[in-house]
């Protein structure tokens, strides 16, 4: 450029975004897929208690870290804040499963932590770690985990993210010390406040207020017309992204080129501007950051657009939230960037490179905040770099629908707490809008992939509906001495993850249920043979040849598979007691109980299995089994389509 050697400079430029777009890519269809888009839609589903193949492996931490790197330094437009919140997620999942020993990372000390409440109360830790180390802000990570990812929430998991977010933060701080010196390139700019606005301070008056409601209800606007757009985009690349890893790579590279293109190409369109003779920073800007960029400017002059989009994501933000020159981006300039950024962000999310959705949301409300304040300028006394902040936390909150843990964070990102009515003002507003339209993007992507999420409250038709009028058939029921030909050919047939145990003659009077006993179990007592020639009781005794970790919860692909026992004929006609490793007391409901009420109760204790036994007395002692598809709207809708509009 400084040559004027302008298509030789849009060839490098596109070149290397593109190799790095393409290894970002090569890393996700051929590694770890599960590593593509934001992860925080996944973690969601599993702290709701979906777990999903590989969504928390060491492969997925591994593409998800430098996959992440890659496709953030090739320009696309996304963001790193998603991706890390995964990488917290996947780190925890690490550690709650006591490493891995594919990987030989294994310690014996974490095997205390493999159950799955303690790896749920992990995973959330890691999530919160993740926001707290993205933006800087450790109170905003705790109030993101009890917001957005976690489904329950004790008040112990309260101070054990607070804690893990205090580390992160004073982890951060150290790093942020060290590399003051610039020894770490761009790290640490900012210190722990990343864009520090408090330098103007807010006196807002009634114009003012109006001013912010209409940032609110342009925010609930755009932010569900993107969900739509990023729903619409998403379900298309999904046919594309079937295909195989190199249709996924050419999409991927054929998106990093249009976006090299709009990034070199728009600047071209915009005018060079003086540079302002009373601003303390460098003009035109020398170097990979900074306010005022030259590009093809003459001396002493500087492009806009160019100091937007080739600029790294935070100083771009930092651009729009400066407040020492309010005419330092031109009203055409604004509007060419957001809507840029807008359409990028949306055709963007959804190719195979981890991605996340905040900076260029971040970016697109800061745009048209700022371009707002532009245009109301003689009607309120706010400063530009305040309505970029508003346009933010607005379309924030019209597409993500998180209030209280978004304000925190903006005001955390910010620094400026005079702002605070504002923000909570603009959130509530744009939130309010956009539920009128559509659900949050998180929740839009988890239905679109299939996840099973299970929502805080029943559907509407479900209370027309009792807990036996969807259990599904046929039952598989054990006796408390059973068969071990039997349990095989159960195990073999279906993929159930429990069983009812039910007391036989003659071993009590009259059927009874027993209880309930895992997949998981059934497989560790049929691996060690301990089997009886006639049918009788083991007793006790039987648990004696186990140790507890033996029955602890597997990591992801470590559990043993019916494939991994080798059972003789003669050993399949024997018998096997089943009352050692029976849970006597998992949660039952009453066939005639409300399905509403069934699926609040499933939610909230956190359950996989809740047994519906009969209400009335003289017939089998257990109707069915609830499962997490059994709440599924489909599963329902499927069985009575008759319901679907009742309220």
């Amino acid at each position: 450029m400084l040559k004027e050697k302008y298509y030789q400079a849009f060839a490098a430029f596109a070149g290397i975004n593109m190799i790095l777009a393409m290894s970002a890519a090569a890393l996700c269809a051929f590694i770890a897929p599960a590593a593509a888009g934001s992860g925080i839609p996944e973690v969601k589903a599993y702290l709701n208690g979906v777990d999903a193949h590989s969504i928390l492996a060491p492969s997925t931490l591994f593409v998800k870290i430098f996959g992440s790197i890659f496709g953030v330094s090739a320009g696309l437009a996304v963001g790193k804040e998603g991706p890390m919140v995964h990488t917290g997620a996947c780190i925890a999942n690490l550690l709650g499963q006591g490493g891995s020993r594919k990987y030989r990372l294994t310690w014996k000390w974490l095997r205390f932590f493999k159950n799955d409440r303690d790896r749920r109360d992990l995973i959330t830790c890691g999530a919160a770690a993740g926001v707290a180390a993205a933006f800087r802000a450790p109170v905003g990570g705790v109030l993101f985990a009890l917001e957005e990812a976690a489904s329950w929430w004790r008040s112990a998991l309260l101070w054990r993210t607070f804690f893990t977010t205090a580390v992160v933060a004073v982890v951060l701080r150290s790093f942020i010390s060290f590399c003051r010196n610039g020894n770490c390139g761009l790290f640490g700019q900012g210190g722990l406040i990343m864009f520090d606005v408090n330098s103007e301070i807010p006196a807002y008056n009634t114009p003012d207020l109006l001013a912010v409601i209409l940032i609110g209800v342009l925010g609930g606007l755009l932010g569900s017309l993107y969900n739509y757009l990023v729903d619409k985009v998403l379900r298309t690349y999904s046919f594309i992204n079937e295909r195989g890893p190199a249709f996924k790579i050419l999409l991927v590279i054929a998106i990093s080129l249009l976006t090299s293109c709009c990034a070199y190409g728009l600047p071209w369109i915009a005018q060079c501007t003086p540079c302002p003779t009373d601003s303390d920073k460098e003009c035109p800007t020398i170097g990979r950051s900074g306010n005022y960029k030259n590009f093809q400017c003459q001396p002493g002059h500087y492009n806009d657009l160019a100091s937007l989009f080739l600029n790294t994501n935070d100083d771009a933000i930092r651009n729009l939230f400066s407040s020492g020159n309010k005419n330092e981006f031109h009203i055409t300039t604004l509007f060419i960037f957001f809507t840029g950024i807008y359409f990028l962000g949306v055709i963007t999310y959804g190719i195979a490179v981890p991605s996340g959705l905040f900076i260029p949301v971040i970016l697109a409300g800061a745009s048209y905040g700022r371009l707002v304040g532009r245009l109301m300028g003689s009607f309120s006394s706010l400063d530009v770099g305040l309505f970029a902040l508003l346009g933010a936390a607005s379309f924030l909150g019209g597409t993500m629908r998180m209030t209280v843990s978004l304000c925190v964070i903006l005001l955390e990102l910010t620094n400026d707490l005079l702002m605070l009515p504002l923000v909570m003002l603009v959130l509530l507003i744009s939130k309010t809008v956009a539920d009128c339209f559509n659900k949050g993007v998180y929740d839009q992507i988890v239905k679109m992939k299939g996840l099973p999420y299970l929502e805080a409250h029943g559907e509407p038709y479900m209370r027309h509906l009792s807990a036996g009028d969807v259990c599904s058939g046929p039952l598989i029921v054990f006796s408390s001495v059973e068969k071990v030909g039997n349990i095989m050919h159960a195990l073999m047939m279906t993929r159930h993850n429990g069983f009812p145990v039910v007391d036989e003659p003659p071993f009590v009077e009259a059927p009874e249920l027993s209880g309930l006993v895992l997949r998981s179990h059934l497989l560790v007592l049929l691996q060690r043979k301990k089997f009886t020639k006639n049918r009788v009781l083991s007793g006790s005794e039987l648990l004696t040849v186990f140790h507890a970790f033996d029955f602890a919860k597997a990591g992801s692909g470590k559990g043993l598979k019916v494939e991994d026992l080798d059972l003789s004929e003669e050993e399949m006609e024997m018998y096997v007691d089943l009352h050692p490793i029976t849970n006597t007391s998992p949660y039952m409901v009453a066939d005639t109980m409300s399905l509403a009420k069934a699926a609040v109760l499933f939610r909230e204790i956190g359950l996989r299995h809740l047994c519906v036994v009969p209400k009335t007395p003289g017939r089998p002692p257990i109707v069915g089994i609830l499962t997490r598809h059994d709440f599924m709207p489909e599963h329902v809708l499927g069985l009575y389509p008759q319901i679907a509009h009742q309220k």
